[in-house]
């Protein structure tokens, strides 16, 4: 009985503090709300000198795929180019081009131990050209995947879609066939190598009651879909007509019917888990759509910010039919509220403690009242040098905001504007990341860093 009882105390203490959470299973964790409840994570540490650094192990390749977490096992996806080092070039800059990484590569899958970060395995899902340019910033395994506890997949746009079991056994796959992504005011235009200018795929897979969904808007034929888990087989496909986005989607639960959720320009909306059909629509976005609907209390949270427009809308989970403002409005019967600017262009937003946060691409960061779009402040993290791309994730009174350089802040939430600290990884850092008990774990460039206060 001792033995029992202290073996018991032995899986508590490995599973973190009480009532934290340990699954982060997809893009931003459950709901992609970016939210550890419970969890006691590190408001410092230092890279340099390996304080509240848990472990590092190195990743081959080149991947913004965020890390998912299922149990004891942490997976992440990457390319690997076969000829050269692959470049990035981060940072705040607009000119539209493509990068030079069309040689081979090997799109790997990699499962780590999440205590230790020990390798327990990794495979090959593919090899071969790819068959689209990538953007400058952007890499050729930029989806995180997805897991339900018995499956993971991974989604390499037009390079396929993987499904494997949790030892890295192929389940099964799907061609998608070539998933083509470009900016609206760039489609016929070449790029600065005199082609036509591409930037790759980056929409994430998200697993619901034994289902698959998938946004996929590109320059012809877009679609959002729903395969069965189990095999793969095609459930419903509903065509999208819509500018290329790089958004992923999220399931609504609350309201009339469960729907899936998705941001466009001309289209955002709600469409039905179980058929596919258009349940709402909106159009108003900025052009080239990257962050992921959020939902809270009965409202759809959606914004953008490439373009002329930047706006924040809060829709109804009860909405239906066309909800689009017209003529200046800025509510209607299914829109709670709006704000014309201060949406963000790459970071899907936060909402905790009844607060909505917004951080733009130059470090902005922007606090609303969730519910009334009242704005609390608008104040700039760092010293405005800094690109931010990483989403933001929060846990227990922290809010963590990452720079494509590295630099970590960490906000108090609250109506007034306070960093807690600021840390280094001292590796760039496109990812989000994730949060499972009272661990951070980071994907740098080169990197699988696991963060966490001494215990």
């Amino acid at each position: 009985m001792k033995l029992i009882c202290a073996f018991a105390l032995l899986c508590l203490t490995l599973a973190g503090p009480a009532g934290a959470q340990t699954n982060w299973p997809s893009f931003r964790g459950p709901d992609a709300a970016g939210l550890a409840s419970g969890a006691a994570t590190a408001t410092t540490w230092n890279a340099k000198k390996s304080e509240n650094i848990r472990w590092t192990t190195p990743i081959p390749g080149l991947g913004h795929a965020s890390p998912i977490i299922w149990g004891d096992r942490l997976f992440i996806t990457t390319a690997i180019n076969q000829s050269k080092t692959a470049l990035l070039k981060v940072g705040l800059y607009g000119e539209p081009e493509s990068a030079e990484d069309n040689d081979v590569q090997q799109w790997k899958v990699f499962c780590l131990n999440k205590t230790t970060g020990e390798i327990l395995w990794q495979t090959t899902a593919h090899e071969g050209r790819p068959k689209v340019r990538r953007h400058p910033k952007a890499t050729h395994a930029n989806c995180t995947m997805a897991t339900d506890g018995t499956n993971v997949v991974a989604f390499f746009g037009s390079e396929g879609l993987y499904c494997y079991d949790l030892d890295g056994h192929p389940r099964w796959q799907k061609d998608l066939g070539i998933l083509r992504a470009s900016p609206m005011v760039y489609n016929d235009a070449p790029d600065t190598n005199g082609e036509r200018l591409e930037w790759g795929f980056a929409s994430s897979p998200i697993i619901y009651d034994n289902r698959l969904f998938v946004q996929c808007d590109v320059l012809t034929n877009g679609f959002v879909a729903a395969f069965n888990m189990a095999d793969g087989q095609e459930v419903w496909r509903t065509r999208r007509d819509d500018t290329a986005t790089w958004s992923t989607p999220n399931v609504c639960a609350e309201g009339p019917r469960p729907q899936l959720v998705v941001n466009g320009w001309k289209h955002m909306g709600g469409y039905d888990l179980r058929t596919g059909e258009e349940i709402w629509r909106m159009s108003g976005g900025g052009d080239c759509p990257v962050p992921t609907p959020v939902v809270w209390h009965g409202l759809i949270f959606l914004m953008s910010a490439h373009g002329p427009r930047s706006p924040i809308y809060a829709v109804r989970t009860d909405a239906v039919g066309d909800v689009s403002l017209r003529g200046g409005a800025g509510s209607n019967e299914y829109v709670s509220w709006s704000a014309l600017r201060g949406g963000s262009y790459m970071q899907t937003p936060l909402i905790y403690a009844d607060n909505l946060y917004s951080c733009q691409n130059t470090g902005v960061l922007s606090c609303y009242e969730a519910s009334t779009g009242k704005q609390w402040y608008r104040e700039r993290l760092g010293s405005g040098g800094d690109g931010f791309t990483a989403s933001p994730v929060a846990s227990e009174g922290r809010l963590y905001f990452t720079s494509e350089q590295g630099s970590v802040y960490v906000v108090k939430p609250g109506a007034a504007f306070t960093v807690l600290a600021t840390n280094e990884l001292d590796e760039i850092c496109m990812a989000t990341p994730a949060i499972s008990a009272d661990t951070i774990f980071f994907r740098t460039q080169g990197h699988m860093v696991a963060v966490g206060a001494k215990k």
